[in-house]
């Protein structure tokens, strides 16, 4: 055998081998389908949401006057009754000035006292000129006194009246300073009634803002020295809830609810109210709802976060199915899906979308979940022995997000046990000592 020849037996091995390789490489496997078999149990539809833990009623205890505080007589945690001394703000400058008003009012009272006795001074004055006046016309009558006598002596009568209403007003004059010094006393003396700061509920001081020495100044607004919650035994969670679900929550409806300073305890409510007030961040709309519960052995403290869980609806004993059968779709084009239906008896192609499930988040959940509008029927795929597919059209009950019931079977069979496709995954099979395309 030449050279020419072997060249040629190894050139047919090679190409002969590499051909063996190659569709080795692309040979096709059958699609490996991932299943959940069809459950029967019970569905709880609930709205779940987080809120913050509140007292009922909160007061924030402030100060209308500006100045130093001088006393604390209360701090965090401690319980607090009504009309109760719980601070003094410095008072030296407030009663300086209320006895600088008192010592303003005494000298109106005297000048009201000086003004009405001038007017008894200028009565008597006005009652000796109107005597001389009578005299004055009588003689002149008597052709005693002339004329010029008679007009001097009018002029002086008519003088001496003047001077009595300039006295009058005067005194009214006096009468008005006095109530004007009187009223600044009044406000003396409630600036100084401000520097002892009470409480004005019964309560818990939840939060204390200030310490001794610190100058508070309440010439813009009120600052705030304590808060005080009145009763901590009855409290609310104010649990954002989304428009979705606004609609499905009823006064009266019972709530659990869970706290992160807890784990293992679940606490007991009852929906009060659903608020009209919206709230609107990065285009999710919510509603406060109002959650009432006991806090009998004050475990609870304000400002928690309450994991609230808010029944809705439930189903006992029913056909249900987990919520990624009804988002499978197979990978195949949508003429075939629509052959595939037709040869079932299906009118048209479901959506990808399953029923109440939205689309995973992408970024942190802070608020409640967003539900999908729900729909009232779906295709499932159903896996038979020999690994084919059948399209099986439904009708959708309650969901939990979790699993959906099936109240009805449209189209095709499923029952209790019946394996339902959730995933496939189609490859080729690997080289040896290779990978997988």
């Amino acid at each position: 055998m030449n050279a020419k020849t072997k060249w040629l037996i190894f050139a047919v091995f090679v190409a002969v081998a590499g051909t063996f390789i190659f569709l080795a490489l692309n040979r096709k496997v059958p699609a490996q389908h991932f299943t959940a078999k069809v459950e029967r149990g019970d569905i709880n539809d609930v709205v779940e949401a987080t809120g913050t833990i509140n007292a009922v009623i909160t007061v924030q205890v402030g100060s209308q006057v500006s100045g130093t505080i001088a006393k604390l007589n209360v701090d965090f945690n401690s319980r607090v009754h009504r009309g109760e001394v719980v601070a003094l703000i410095d008072p030296a400058l407030f009663q300086g000035a209320l006895l600088q008003a008192a010592a303003d009012l005494e000298n109106a009272k005297a000048n009201l006292a000086s003004a009405k006795a001038n007017v008894e001074k200028v009565k008597a004055s006005a009652v000796q000129a109107k005597a001389d006046y009578d005299r004055a016309v009588q003689l002149t009558k008597s052709n005693i006194f002339s004329q010029q006598q008679l007009d001097l002596a009018k002029a002086n009568y008519d003088a001496a009246k003047a001077t009595v209403d300039g006295a009058l007003a005067n005194v009214t004059q006096a009468e008005a300073g006095v109530r004007q010094k009187d009223a600044a006393v009044t406000v003396a003396q409630t600036n100084l009634n401000y520097t002892v700061i009470r409480s004005p509920i019964d309560g818990t001081v939840v939060a204390r803002n200030v310490d001794v020495g610190q100058t508070v100044a309440a010439s813009l607004q009120a600052p705030t020295i304590f808060t005080i919650a009145q009763d901590l035994s009855k409290m609310w969670v104010y649990a954002k809830t989304d428009e979705s679900d606004v609609g499905n929550i009823k006064i009266g409806k019972p709530v659990t609810f869970k706290v992160d300073a807890f784990p293992k305890d679940t606490f007991q409510g009852v929906v009060s109210q659903v608020r009209m007030n919206p709230t609107t961040i990065l285009s999710v709309v919510t509603y406060d709802t109002i959650i009432e519960f006991v806090n009998p052995d004050l475990k609870l403290f304000p400002g928690m976060t309450a994991y609230v869980t808010i029944p809705v609806d439930a189903v006992r004993n029913v056909i249900k199915l987990p919520n990624t059968a009804l988002r499978y779709k197979p990978s195949m084009t949508t003429e075939e899906i629509v052959a595939v239906y037709k040869q079932y008896g299906i009118e048209g192609p479901e959506e990808k979308q399953g029923a109440d499930d939205p689309p995973p988040p992408t970024g942190p959940v802070t608020l409640s979940t967003t539900r999908a509008p729900k729909r009232e029927t779906a295709v499932v795929w159903k896996r038979h022995a020999d690994n084919t597919m059948e399209p099986v059209k439904i009708s959708l009950g309650i969901t939990d997000h979790a699993y959906t019931e099936v109240t009805a079977i449209l189209k095709g069979g499923l029952k209790e046990g019946d394996e339902v496709i959730i995933r496939s995954v189609t490859g080729n099979v690997p080289a040896p000592g290779g990978t997988p395309r």
